[in-house]
């Protein structure tokens, strides 16, 4: 009796210990859902607060779609609005589908998430509020004016992790 309890005791112990020890790297993450696709004309808008203007930072965009999505790649506008007033803009284009037309991501069913490089190694130059700004930029096939609404995308999310060099594991 007493050699279980000294058992459980011990597991208890390294599962605490272990826990303890794993760092959390994740510094922000926020998602916003679109019942019926992703309107131009509703960005996902996130506000991050920022202390740290010593580490580095990874920044993500998590894109989740369905069935829905009708394209092989995905192109966005995003802005960074620093607390000075400072804005970058960036376009960028995203692979979403394998040449054979499956989705890429992780999911086992109709719906994939794919967690989508945005900013590499980034230090924060200033404290305070961030605005980090995504609105989809897709058009049909041949069409100049994008679509006004992009079905197929559900979620749309930004996480912010601590840079790992090469050598970290």
């Amino acid at each position: 009796m007493k050699s279980n309890r000294f058992l459980f005791a011990s597991i208890l112990m390294m599962i605490f210990i272990f826990n303890a020890c794993q760092s959390n790297d994740t510094f922000y993450t926020k998602v916003k859902s679109y019942d019926n696709g992703w309107p131009t004309e509703q960005p996902a808008e996130f506000e991050v607060e920022v202390s740290d203007t010593v580490n580095h930072y990874d920044l993500f965009f998590n894109i989740r779609n369905n069935q829905d999505y009708k394209f092989s790649n995905l192109f966005v506008i995003a802005d960074i609005n620093f607390p000075n007033g400072k804005v970058i803009v960036d376009t960028l284009e995203y692979e979403m589908a394998y040449p054979n037309g499956e989705f890429m991501g992780e999911g086992f069913s109709s719906i994939k998430s794919s967690k989508l490089w945005y900013k590499q190694n980034v230090k924060f130059t200033e404290i305070g509020e961030y605005k980090i700004n995504i609105k989809q930029a897709m058009r049909a096939f041949g069409e100049v004016e994008g679509l006004k609404n992009l079905k197929g995308i559900t979620d749309v999310g930004l996480s912010i992790e601590k840079h790992k060099q090469k050598n970290d594991r």
